[in-house]
C-alpha cells in the first residue's frame, strides 16, 4: 500500500462529499422560489444519510462485488461490508485499502441521485422521494455501476471509457430527470408566471462549491496520487474555465449582457462534460470540450425545452443529461493512450470502434435508466402517491414537507 494514494483518496472522498452537502444543495435550493429552500436542503441532505447506508448494506456489493454471471450485477459476498477491510483489491485499486474504495465509491453513489432532485423541485412528497431514492439507487445505478466500472461488467469488457462518471452519474440521473419531469408534470403556474431564483448568491457558492469538490471527484477517479491524476486535475479546471465563459460569451451575444446565473450553469456543465474524459484527453482539448458543452447544454435550455414545453425545474437533463452525454461522445472522440495507456484511442487518434462504443454506451443508458425510472415512478406513485396536493404545492414544500420556514419576517 502507498500511503499518499490512501491519503490522496481519503481527501477526495470527502470532497466528492461535499459536492452533495453543501454545494448541490446551495445550488439547488438558490434556484427554487423561497417557500421551497428548505424541501431542497432536506432532500440533499438526507440523500447523503440513506445512501451511505444503503451503501454499506448491500449497494456496494451489487454495484463492485464479484459479478454473478453475464456481467449484470456484483453478488452479496461483500453485504454489510463482508470481507471489505484494510487490504487492497488488487482488481481496483492496488495502493489504497479497500475499504477506501469503498467509501470513495459511496460518494458517487450519494450525489447521483441528489442530482435528480432539481428536475421534480417543488412538487413531490417528501415520502415519494425517499422511497424512489432508495429504489433508483438499488435498480438503476448500482447495476449500471457494475455494467461500467464493476470487475466483469458487460460494458466494462466492450472497453466503454468512463474515467469518473459521465455515464454511470450524469448521463443516467439527466435521462432519469427528464422521465421524472414528464411523468410528474408542470408546476401550477409554469409558463403563466415567472419562477426567479430566490437566491442567487447561493446559487453562485454552490457552483464554486461543485468546482472545488470535484477536483476530488475526476483527479481522485485516477486513485493514486500520480501524474494521471495531475491530468485530471488540469482538464477539469480547464474544461470548466472554458464552459463558464463560452456560457457567458452567448448569453451577451443573445441578450446583450452576460449574467452570473449563466456563467455558474456553464461552468457546472463544463464539469460534467469533462468528467468521463478527464483521464483520457490532454488539457488543449479540454478546451474544447467545454466550450461545446456550454452551445450544446444553451441549446437544450433556451431552445429544445422551450419548444417541448417540459417542466425539468432546475434543468437537470439540459445540464447533467446533455453534458454527460456529450462528455461520452467527446470522450470518444479525443481519447489518446499518450494520456493513459489503460484507455484507448479516440476517432481523432484513429480508432473508431472506441467512438462506436461510446456511442453505445449512450443508447444503452438511456434506455435501461429511462424504462427503469419510468416503473419506479409508477410503483411509487401507486404505493404513495409521487405529486403533493395542489394547496401543499401552493403554500411550498418548507411548510407542508417539513413543516420549517427558511426565513422569519420580523414586523
Amino acid at each position: 500500500m502507498n500511503s499518499g494514494d490512501t491519503a490522496w483518496v481519503l481527501a477526495s472522498s470527502a470532497l466528492v462529499l461535499l459536492m452533495t452537502v453543501p454545494a448541490l444543495a446551495f445550488f439547488y435550493g438558490g434556484l427554487v422560489r423561497r417557500k421551497n429552500v428548505l424541501s431542497l436542503l432536506m432532500q440533499c441532505f438526507i440523500i447523503l444519510c440513506v445512501i451511505s447506508l444503503q451503501w454499506i448494506l448491500y449497494g456496494y456489493s451489487l454495484t463492485f462485488g464479484p459479478d454473478t454471471g453475464h456481467g449484470i450485477i456484483g453478488g452479496f459476498d461483500w453485504v454489510g461490508l463482508r470481507g471489505v477491510g484494510g487490504q487492497p483489491n488488487a482488481d481496483y485499486a492496488a495502493t489504497i485499502p479497500h475499504s477506501v474504495f469503498m467509501i470513495f465509491q459511496c460518494m458517487f453513489a450519494v450525489i447521483t441521485p441528489a442530482l435528480i432532485v432539481g428536475a421534480f423541485a417543488e412538487r413531490i412528497k417528501f415520502s415519494a422521494f425517499l422511497l424512489f431514492t432508495i429504489l433508483w439507487s438499488t435498480f438503476v445505478y448500482d447495476p449500471l455501476g457494475h455494467w461500467v466500472w464493476g470487475m466483469g461488467g458487460w460494458l466494462k469488457n466492450l472497453g466503454a471509457l468512463d474515467f469518473a462518471g459521465g455515464i454511470v452519474v450524469h448521463t443516467s440521473s439527466g435521462i432519469s430527470a427528464l422521465v421524472m419531469a414528464l411523468l410528474i408534470g408542470k408546476r401550477i403556474g409554469y409558463q403563466q408566471q415567472p419562477f426567479r431564483p430566490h437566491n442567487l448568491p447561493f446559487t453562485v457558492l454552490g457552483a464554486a462549491l461543485l468546482w472545488f469538490g470535484w477536483f476530488g471527484f475526476n483527479a481522485g477517479s485516477a486513485l493514486a496520487a500520480n501524474e494521471l491524476a495531475a491530468n485530471a486535475f488540469i482538464t477539469t479546471n480547464t474544461a470548466t474555465a472554458a464552459a463558464g465563459l463560452t456560457w457567458a460569451l452567448i448569453e451577451w451575444q443573445q441578450h446583450g449582457a452576460p449574467t452570473i446565473l449563466g456563467a455558474a450553469t456553464g461552468a457546472v456543465a463544463g464539469l460534467v462534460a469533462i468528467t468521463p474524459a478527464c483521464g483520457f484527453v490532454n488539457p488543449m482539448n479540454a478546451i474544447f470540450i467545454g466550450a461545446l458543452v456550454s452551445v450544446f447544454c444553451y441549446i437544450a435550455i433556451a431552445k429544445i425545452k422551450v419548444l417541448f414545453k417540459y417542466d425539468d425545474a432546475l434543468d437537470v437533463f439540459g445540464v447533467h443529461g446533455v453534458g454527460g452525454m456529450w462528455g461520452t461522445i467527446a470522450t470518444g472522440l479525443f481519447a489518446e493512450k499518450a494520456v493513459n495507456e489503460a484507455g484507448g484511442n479516440g476517432l481523432f487518434f484513429g480508432d473508431v470502434h472506441q467512438f462506436l462504443i461510446q456511442l453505445m454506451l449512450i443508447v444503452v443508458t438511456a434506455v435501461f435508466a429511462g424504462v427503469m425510472t419510468w416503473i419506479i415512478f409508477k410503483f411509487v406513485d401507486a404505493l404513495v402517491g409521487i405529486r403533493v396536493e395542489k394547496n401543499d404545492e401552493i403554500i411550498g414544500l418548507d411548510l407542508t414537507q417539513q413543516s420549517e420556514a427558511a426565513y422569519t419576517v420580523v414586523e
